[in-house]
């Protein structure tokens, strides 16, 4: 006769020593949030080894969304009912959309060719208005698509607001709160952030403030091979579908001289460090936190004395089908070594990496 599932599943009891959140002393009571901005905003911090912590988003970007329209707003620069207009390649959408149903705003966005069915919906449902690009292989090409079409918005419609989230330094607002947080969950003196570069805000605007508190504060970025942002332009990764993480046009809101290293990562290599996040940690996150969680891995075996702080910026869900899918051909991430260089010009798939010294932009640019 078949057991029942609560006959064949053992309990599951805490770990010794330690009692359950709600016998301990000084557990905060849960919160109850007046806006969902609120309760997704801040990231779940996971422990994944000695040295490695994950901070864990599902948007990471409310925290730029909810800052910028909040400055913005302040400032008196936008106004409760007008529209807010933006190019995104997802996860931005969508909290600039959450940003925008919170403080009474209309939200445009001129979203990328790899939005996918799941957001786009959302967005629909939360009363933004959507121009997608058309299908196309060609990253560079979707990314001046979107940014001609934001700027024939702007000009048929003088009332609208361009959010600018590539340019406009706003976006660094939000981040100030995470780095509270993050200051107090750990406050090791030695810190070594490691994450997506992207627009540069997110890692930019957490190290920024936690840097002028006194602390050691090493930046660790992640790039994909084809990105302008850090001198891979002349590469091609035909599988690449790593949102947000890169740029086929100059970000003027990245400071490279922000950084200490970085990281070029192709997506069979991101995929793996995602796939081994699920496999060691039951963690389903986004191919951007997967490749800097393998990231992770090599900079935390070099300098164990640091704590490696790897941002996670959103679920795993949209990559399900064309990454996921294929966990069986993943290798073991742990297995994975980077190709060390000290000039660009000798840069190379699959993985790549290089002490940027806090250097300007390629070519010379701050």
């Amino acid at each position: 006769m078949p057991t029942s599932p609560e006959a064949s599943t053992p309990p599951v009891t805490p770990a010794v020593g330690t009692p359950p959140a709600t016998e301990r002393p000084g557990a905060a009571r849960p919160l109850v949030h007046a806006h969902i901005t609120d309760a997704i905003k801040a990231p779940d911090l996971v422990r994944l080894g000695p040295g490695v912590v994950l901070a864990r988003f599902e948007t990471l970007k409310v925290y730029a969304a909810l800052g910028a329209v909040r400055t913005l707003l302040e400032r008196g620069v936008i106004r409760p009912g007008q529209t807010l207009v933006d190019s995104s390649s997802g996860i931005y959408a969508l909290a600039l959309a959450m940003a925008c149903h919170r403080h009474g705003l209309r939200c445009h966005i001129v979203a990328s060719t790899t939005v996918d069915l799941t957001t786009r919906v959302q967005l629909e449902i939360l009363g933004a208005t959507i121009d997608q690009m058309p299908p196309s292989d060609d990253l560079r090409l979707d990314q001046n698509r979107r940014v001609e079409r934001v700027r024939e918005l702007v000009a048929a419609r003088p009332d609208t607001h361009w959010m600018r989230q590539y340019h406009d330094a706003v976006h660094y607002a939000g981040y100030r709160e995470f780095a509270e947080l993050v200051a107090a969950a750990l406050p090791e003196r030695e810190l070594t952030v490691v994450g997506s570069v992207g627009t540069g805000s997110s890692t930019g605007g957490l190290v920024v403030p936690l840097r002028q508190r006194g602390l050691d504060v090493r930046l660790v970025g992640v790039q994909p091979f084809g990105s302008v942002t850090f001198g891979s332009e002349r590469f091609q990764d035909p599988e690449a579908i790593i949102a947000g993480i890169g740029s086929a046009i100059p970000f003027g809101n990245v400071r490279h001289q922000l950084y200490d290293a970085l990281h070029w990562v192709d997506f069979r290599h991101a995929v793996a460090g995602a796939v081994g996040l699920v496999r060691a940690h039951a963690v389903f996150a986004g191919l951007s936190t997967g490749a800097a969680h393998l990231a992770a891995l090599w900079e935390s075996a070099r300098r164990p004395e640091r704590t490696h702080l790897v941002i996670g910026a959103d679920t795993g869900h949209r990559y399900a089908e064309r990454a996921f899918a294929r966990h069986r051909e993943a290798p073991e991430a742990r297995t994975l070594k980077p190709h060390q260089i000290t000039e660009l010009a000798d840069l190379r798939p699959p993985w790549s990496t290089m002490e940027w010294g806090r250097r300007p932009a390629p070519g010379g640019d701050a």
